[in-house]
């Protein structure tokens, strides 16, 4: 069995550990990830979404943060402010720098991101074919308006500086709609037997992935069953700040209403958590069978359990 999944950084991560459990030793798994993501920081190229799957399917993943690297120290970030070089609010850990370096002098040389991605992974092992969703630059920017008036951030400094508190008024993928998929993509897409949606960010995770001229119309098109799991669990993101960029695209933060947003001409399926039984009846109408199973990521063997369902429901869409 061919997999493909699209998946942004930590809850995507996670769902593919459990996938990977569920699936028998013949099976394969791609990953187009997120790069929407990407930001350039102290001159290097900082790639989270990647790395986060990358590191969480490696064995290296920071597991109570869910992001950066286990038995992280700072000492470089530390020397960087007594120059006064930040920013102070995004953390980098001398382990994690090491990927961005190696990274950055790579695409330097003239190297791709999908060459990079998969030279990086040699010594991570995921267990999975990771590729960008693209080589090519993708920033996802949010508007916002405060005490400086009207203006676009870059989504890092949205998400993690200000922790989402301030409204996003839209999400603009910035270069997205003049991105090409990268080598791979749209062949991994029209190859497999079966297409998830991990419980990523539907808007900046996936949203972005499917922004990217092309990936949206090869999964809408693929022959392959296409499968989503839902992010939010009794109307509330099951991790981060979801609601607040589903509110800037008009979307309400509940199970049904996010199946709706991707529509029957992307998706077959839909999972919703139990707590969320209620809107089976909703997805359904809408020509898109759901069902509803626990989709809290506790630890991998409930994750597995997670994927095994969702395949479970590939194969019935199939018939």
């Amino acid at each position: 069995m061919r997999i493909v999944a699209l998946a942004g950084g930590i809850g995507g991560a996670r769902f593919l550990r459990g996938l990977r459990e569920a699936i028998g030793p013949e099976d394969e798994i791609t990953v187009i990830g997120n790069t929407g993501d990407d930001i350039h920081l102290y001159g290097l190229k900082v790639c989270p979404d990647l790395d986060t799957v990358m590191y969480t399917l490696g064995g290296g993943i920071h597991e109570e943060q869910g992001w950066g690297r286990t038995d992280e120290t700072w000492s470089i970030k530390a020397e960087m402010k007594e120059y006064g070089v930040g920013p102070e609010w995004f953390g980098l850990g001398d382990r994690d720098f090491a990927t961005h370096l190696v990274r950055s002098q790579m695409l330097t040389a003239g190297y791709t991101l999908s060459q990079v991605t998969e030279a990086l992974c040699v010594r991570w092992r995921p267990g999975v074919r990771l590729l960008p969703m693209s080589d090519d630059r993708v920033e996802t920017h949010v508007r916002i308006t405060d005490d400086q008036g009207t203006r676009a951030i870059h989504f890092q400094e949205y998400w993690v500086r200000l922790h989402a508190a301030v409204d996003a008024e839209a999400i603009v993928p910035i270069g997205a709609d003049t991105a090409k998929p990268a080598p791979g993509v749209l062949e991994a897409i029209a190859a497999a037997d079966v297409i998830l949606l991990p419980p990523s960010n539907p808007v900046v995770s996936i949203g972005t992935i499917l922004a990217v001229p092309g990936i949206r119309a090869a999964v809408a098109a693929a022959s392959a069953p296409v499968v989503g799991l839902s992010p939010i669990i009794g109307g509330a993101p099951v991790r981060g700040m979801a609601d607040k960029v589903l509110a800037a695209i008009g979307v309400e933060a509940t199970a049904d209403a996010v199946a709706l947003h991707y529509g029957s001409e992307l998706i077959d399926g839909w999972l919703v958590d139990t707590a969320d039984e209620a809107a089976v009846a909703a997805v359904e109408a809408a020509g898109i069978a759901c069902r509803a199973v626990p989709l809290l990521m506790t630890d991998v063997a409930a994750t597995a359990e997670m994927a095994r369902a969702a395949l479970a429901l590939a194969e019935r869409v199939r018939g």
